[in-house]
């Protein structure tokens, strides 16, 4: 059930909004922030309590079968259907895959590389997980569904790039929307009819959830006994004009304009001593109409670990190790990439009326995919893959219950091990504000640089750079 949003001042979206913003896009502007004690008044009516689980015991049969056909059923597809030769595998091909030195880097478009591999590897994650097996568990099987695909799928050679994208990937998209399903399922109904459309929404969002909730018959049934959810989701929901200069730099006199939508959602558990994993997570998902494509961007931060820190110093702080999932499409340069981060998060008071949260991180980047004009890979393969690491730092400064400014920068460095001899810089800044202006409505408005730069040794360096501004009518709300 929706709520007026008011005032957030609770460290944990602080840190959440700071996270997340120092990620090549800008900082979510929580016009709207949170009443202290928000999470514990949504408790589910126990005169009709809605039905998450009638039975936590663990269904390893199920689990399989639907682990299985998420292989089985785009496999047939491809052989049955298509008939793509590369989905005729026979002994020989599946064998020679186990060797270690089968194991190469493939030539796939940047999108199924970077999109769609991760979003299929959701489904093996919650085959298991919507079965009542934990975290780790799901983890371990989403490995081994990108392993046996990559091993017995295809006649191709199993991808470095597809089993990191589809496990490191798969796990994160696979835990936030099991946690945004079970959040929506928990929500307060009071009729059959208020049930069922919380069941089809969280089936969007979670559909082996949806599938296993139909074989059990708990769809739109109750059972005895309340069920408390502890997490609060605030979204922001953005449309307006930006416009950029992918080409001479020069926004304001040679800029381009075009229409975008933005939601940014974050899903929090608050002032936990000790963070598990996605306690809290932040969620970006950007689309557009200029010349690069729809989906501009999806960027996920999930906390992994976290406790509190410096509990002598002035403010308060946590440490947090944190899971990132980034995909970046503009006008300049597309980029992808999985990473993990160690963040110090700290939050000031000043005064009654104004506080400051502050983000300083940073750690190792899994695998980074970057563009290279020299490269020509395969059929369709442009891009640069590597590890690297990168650092992040933010300040947002928040005042009045209804005025918000934030700094943003994120650096990272990256090496090529698949494409031309190479290596890569990446620096995003970029500034915020936003202004409540009625009940849940407020303006934002964004400027930043983003600039991509690569150092190639056979080649001539390649710079490329997106200046742009934002401006945005956004709706707040919580949940």
């Amino acid at each position: 059930m929706a709520k007026s949003a008011s005032f957030v001042d609770r460290d944990s979206l602080a840190r959440a909004d700071s996270t997340f913003s120092s990620k090549n896009t800008e900082q979510v502007c929580l016009a709207f922030p949170i009443k202290q004690g928000a999470l514990y008044r949504y408790q589910i009516d126990v005169r009709l309590p809605d039905s998450l689980s009638n039975d936590q015991k663990k269904n390893f049969l199920r689990a399989g079968v639907e682990w299985f056909s998420i292989q089985a059923i785009p496999a047939s597809v491809n052989y049955f259907i298509r008939k793509d030769p590369v989905s005729h595998i026979s002994f020989k091909n599946f064998f020679s895959h186990l060797k270690f030195s089968a194991w190469t880097w493939d030539d796939n478009l940047f999108a199924t590389n970077q999109i769609a591999h991760p979003y299929h590897g959701q489904f093996y994650f919650n085959s298991f997980r919507s079965n009542n097996y934990s975290f780790l568990q799901s983890t371990l099987a989403t490995v081994a569904g990108s392993y046996v695909w990559e091993t017995a799928g295809e006649t191709e050679p199993p991808s470095i790039n597809d089993i990191i994208n589809t496990s490191f990937g798969g796990t994160i998209l696979g835990e936030m929307t099991h946690r945004l399903s079970h959040h929506i399922l928990s929500r307060q109904s009071l009729t059959k009819g208020q049930r069922n459309k919380k069941e089809i929404l969280a089936m969007l969002v979670n559909p082996m959830n949806g599938l296993n909730r139909l074989l059990d018959g708990r769809w739109g049934n109750t059972v005895k006994g309340a069920v408390i959810d502890s997490s609060l989701v605030h979204t922001e929901v953005e449309l307006g004009i930006r416009r950029f200069d992918a080409k001479e730099h020069n926004v304001l006199s040679k800029g381009k304009n075009d229409i975008f939508a933005r939601i940014k959602l974050i899903y929090t558990n608050d002032d936990l001593d000790k963070k598990k994993p996605f306690d809290d997570f932040f969620l970006n998902l950007e689309v557009g109409s200029d010349d690069s494509s729809v989906v501009n961007a999806v960027n996920i931060y999930a906390s992994l670990y976290g406790n509190r820190i410096f509990s002598n110093w002035t403010g308060r702080h946590r440490g947090i190790l944190s899971a990132h999932f980034d995909f970046l499409r503009n006008e300049a340069f597309y980029y992808g990439s999985q990473s993990i981060n160690y963040n110090v998060l700290s939050n000031f008071a000043i005064g009654q009326n104004t506080k400051l949260a502050t983000i300083l991180g940073g750690g190792p980047v899994v695998l980074a995919a970057v563009p290279d004009p020299y490269l020509h890979f395969g059929e369709s393969r442009t891009y640069d893959y590597g590890p690297g690491a990168d650092i992040r730092a933010s300040a947002t400064l928040s005042t009045l219950k209804r005025f918000k400014f934030g700094i943003d920068y994120r650096g990272g460095y990256f090496i090529t091990i698949s494409g031309n001899k190479s290596h890569h810089y990446l620096h995003t800044v970029s500034t915020n504000a936003s202004l409540r202006i009625w009940k849940n409505f407020g303006v934002n408005l964004y400027s930043g640089y983003f600039r991509l730069e690569g150092h190639y040794k056979n080649h001539n360096n390649v710079n490329k750079d997106y200046p742009f501004i934002r401006l945005a009518l956004a709706y707040n709300s919580e949940y």
